[in-house]
């Protein structure tokens, strides 16, 4: 074909691409698809000893039990879809719970909203038993306080040799790390004492070795100074440990106005990450904290607030394709009961109903929060007692396990269509839907919605298709077929 363009005359332009490209491509890496926990759960340093997962799950477990004691009940309490007109709730639950383990699939087709209801009350309660918590942040900021010097110096190493019992007797959670004081001039000195501590104290103990997935996690950040600051005082904790260079990772909470934007009415977000040198694996919001700093009254301090949604709109924008996670914040009204029986006495049947209410009310309030977080892209969020586990599972599993039908196949015919554009109903996909359609069943295996053998039956998908975590590769291996 003929041309008007050179080799040479075009040799300049095409380095500036590849220049450009290479540089927007190490900025912007995409998601790897390894697993990201669904939840964060915080609790003071303090408190904190080797079992504490395994200990909330306890708790989690018997308040399931206590105010949910089969899936029509839980499944109104959260407002999952099941007919109001149901026989007695007890005898239904167990007549269908039975068919439901003998033939699911057929009950799947005669009443999907029953299906629905016992298969995520059914791995709710599994996972809890098997994995209860996914992240723990052992806390050193607002759930500890502060405290004298020497009481912190001694919870700071008293916590590492907690966690160093739980790396031998395997009982921590998949990800932990410590969240310690903000860098602002009153806390610069104490926040960085207690990392050292804690850190020094963990590896002297565990053969120079940190828990798997470990993180730090700084507070109330205000300028990129700040997390330039972490990530110096990492260099010098791993040259002095002899740690590998760029093992300590760190998160970032995005809870301050400024952290947002800055004095000079820039975004203030990339800066901070810049000023990470890659060490920043995510980013959470702190619903109020930040609320606060925007003069909202504590009445008004939700998650959904549209202060919090501009807020995490603009980590959207400025972390999209960073690799980085994304997490929200926390509910604040505990599913508690406000009624306790005395020692020997029992409590009366009123006081019973109205903790139950009390609980389903705070149930509510926390599924819809965490379901309002995942249709924005959040996919993790904070915990703050044991009691929230069940609704934290409940509306990750109901997120993926209603779009699932419609995810499957989109995902088989795109495949089949070797990512051409294509119409599945009255839904049009282009090229860019691929990789969100296999992160959404990459997700859906990694918190439990789904077993492995489901994704790979409901996708088509091979095994190492999915482990991959890249569309492209997917469809680049299927046309070399």
């Amino acid at each position: 074909m003929k041309t008007s363009l050179s080799e040479d005359s075009l040799r300049a332009t095409q380095e500036r691409l590849r220049s450009s490209n290479r540089e927007f491509m190490a900025r912007y890496p995409g998601e790897e698809g390894r697993r990201q926990p669904v939840h964060t759960v915080y609790g003071g340093a303090h408190l904190f000893r080797s079992d504490s997962a395994r200990r909330l799950g306890q708790v989690a477990e018997a308040s399931l039990t206590e105010y949910a004691p089969d899936f029509v009940v839980f499944a109104r309490a959260i407002g999952l879809p099941l007919s109001d007109q149901l026989p007695d709730v007890l005898d239904y639950a167990s007549g269908l719970k039975n068919r439901l383990e003998n033939d699911a699939e057929a009950v799947r087709e005669e009443n999907k909203a029953a299906w629905l209801a016992y298969t995520i009350y059914a791995r709710v309660y599994e996972k809890i038993r098997r994995e209860a918590v996914e992240d723990f942040r052992i806390d050193f900021e607002d759930g500890y306080g502060n405290r004298p010097d020497a009481e912190e110096d001694g919870h700071a190493e008293s916590a590492a040799l907690e966690v160093v019992k739980g790396m031998e007797a395997r009982t921590l959670p998949p990800f932990i790390g410590i969240r310690i004081k903000p860098f602002n001039e009153e806390l610069r000195a104490r926040s960085t004492r207690t990392l050292d501590i804690f850190v020094t104290t963990v590896l002297e103990n565990a053969g120079g070795r940190l828990p798997e997935n470990f993180v730090v996690t700084l507070p109330k950040i205000t300028t990129p100074e700040q997390v330039g600051a972490l990530a110096d005082i990492f260099d010098l904790l791993e040259k002095q440990t002899g740690l590998t260079s760029g093992s300590l990772k760190m998160e970032m909470m995005i809870e301050t106005t400024q952290s947002i934007i800055n004095h000079e009415g820039r975004i203030n977000l990339p800066l901070l990450l810049s000023a990470a040198r890659g060490r920043c694996t995510a980013a959470h919001f702190g619903t109020y904290d930040y609320t606060a700093s925007c003069s909202i009254t504590a009445a008004h301090q939700h998650m959904m607030h549209p202060a919090c949604d501009f807020a995490k709109d603009m980590m959207q924008v400025s972390f999209a394709g960073t690799g980085l996670w994304l997490s929200d914040g926390a509910t604040n009204i505990m599913p508690v009961g406000p009624h306790r029986a005395a020692e020997g006495a029992k409590l009366t049947s009123n006081q019973i109903d109205g903790n139950r209410a009390v609980v389903h009310r705070a149930w509510k309030l926390h599924y819809d929060h965490i379901q309002h977080s995942l249709v924005g892209g959040f996919y993790q969020g904070w915990d703050l007692h044991p009691a929230q586990l069940p609704t934290r599972y409940a509306a990750v599993y109901a997120f993926f396990l209603e779009g699932l039908d419609a995810a499957s196949e989109r995902l088989r015919n795109f495949v089949e269509k070797a990512a051409k554009a294509t119409l599945v109903g009255d839904v049009f996909d282009d090229a860019a839907t691929g990789q969100g359609l296999l992160n959404y069943f990459l997700r859906a295996t990694n918190c439990g919605a789904l077993t492995e053998d489901e994704a790979l039956q409901l996708s088509g998908l091979t095994h190492e298709e999915l482990v991959s975590g890249s569309f492209v590769k997917i469809l680049k291996n299927r046309q070399n077929l």
